[in-house]
């Protein structure tokens, strides 16, 4: 049969049938939880008029949002930039020849990945506050980039690993039958290669930064979400403002994300053999610490 699978068998016509009413009963629930939510806001008058008529004034959006995207965007850029850094130093040295520096950034990396970001959040603005690291109002903005950035180099380590590691291997002994050394094999050939193949999932990863800027909001950090939160208790219509906040973080996500899969496609399109590119959702980026992220 056409329909058959090597892992089960193709599903027969009552298994296609139970199928179909699961797939409709599913959909009936969630309609009807729909509606249940839309009927609960619209009883606490969430739908009027006068709720939504504040995102029309251009002073709510400079008050409110347009700072609290700004702070999102800021710390989501630096914290992206110091990320791929970092986690391009320790990717590297994880491979390294040396048994020694191999087990140094494999132990920072697998601390750093089991460390709660919000937890790290908190800590490092208390340590900050106390020892006057930085000035007052850049506390939270430091407390907020520097725990993004451990965690996501972390990760990002892990994803320049495999990159690295899904290379032929032809490729390394061509080079040292040619006499070249270590580091003018990973930065000549293996690593201009690693940073195509492993291009879509970085960029998914900054999905993952960008959500988790929202974060700060525990620790003070003027963020997108915590300005719709101050403009719902302003305005007294939380729930809209939460619902545009939740619209405009899920644009961003979203534009991130097609941003990841137009260069994967279009890497795969363009690559002439040797290698496979690694796929914008093939790295599993919140595994349990001491998982290797590098095997399927």
């Amino acid at each position: 049969m056409s329909g058959a699978s090597v892992l089960f068998d193709a599903p027969g016509p009552r298994a296609r049938l139970r199928h179909n009413l699961y797939s409709v009963l599913v959909v009936v629930v969630l309609v009807g939880g729909g509606w249940w939510l839309y009927d609960a806001f619209a009883d606490k008058g969430q739908f009027t008029a006068a709720k939504w008529k504040p995102f029309l004034e251009s002073e709510i959006w400079e008050t409110y949002l347009l700072p609290g995207l700004e702070g999102t965007l800021t710390a989501a850029v630096i914290s992206i930039i110091g990320s791929v850094f970092f986690g391009m130093i320790f990717g590297i040295l994880r491979l390294s020849d040396h048994a020694w520096l191999r087990w140094v950034a494999g132990t920072i990396v697998e601390l750093a990945r089991a460390i709660p970001v919000l937890i790290l959040m908190i800590f490092l603005f208390a340590v900050f506050g106390d020892y006057d690291l930085f000035p007052s109002d850049q506390l939270a903005l430091a407390a907020v980039v520097i725990a993004l950035i451990i965690y996501n180099s972390a990760v990002i380590a892990e994803i320049v690993r495999a990159g690295i590691k899904s290379l032929p291997k032809g490729q390394t002994e061509a080079a040292v039958a040619l006499g070249l050394r270590k580091n003018q094999l990973m930065r000549l050939i293996l690593l201009p290669q690693a940073i195509t193949v492993m291009l879509p999932a970085l960029v998914s990863q900054m999905v993952v930064v960008l959500k988790d800027t929202a974060l700060g909001y525990q620790i003070t950090y003027v963020e997108l979400v915590r300005s719709g939160q101050q403009e719902g208790a302003s305005m007294q219509n939380t729930i809209p403002a939460l619902i545009v906040i939740a619209l405009i973080m899920i644009s961003l996500n979203m534009a991130l994300s097609f941003l990841a899969t137009t260069l994967e496609k279009r890497l795969r399109s363009r690559k002439k053999g040797g290698g496979a590119v690694l796929a914008a959702d093939s790295i599993l980026t919140d595994a349990a610490p001491g998982v290797d992220i590098t095997k399927k």
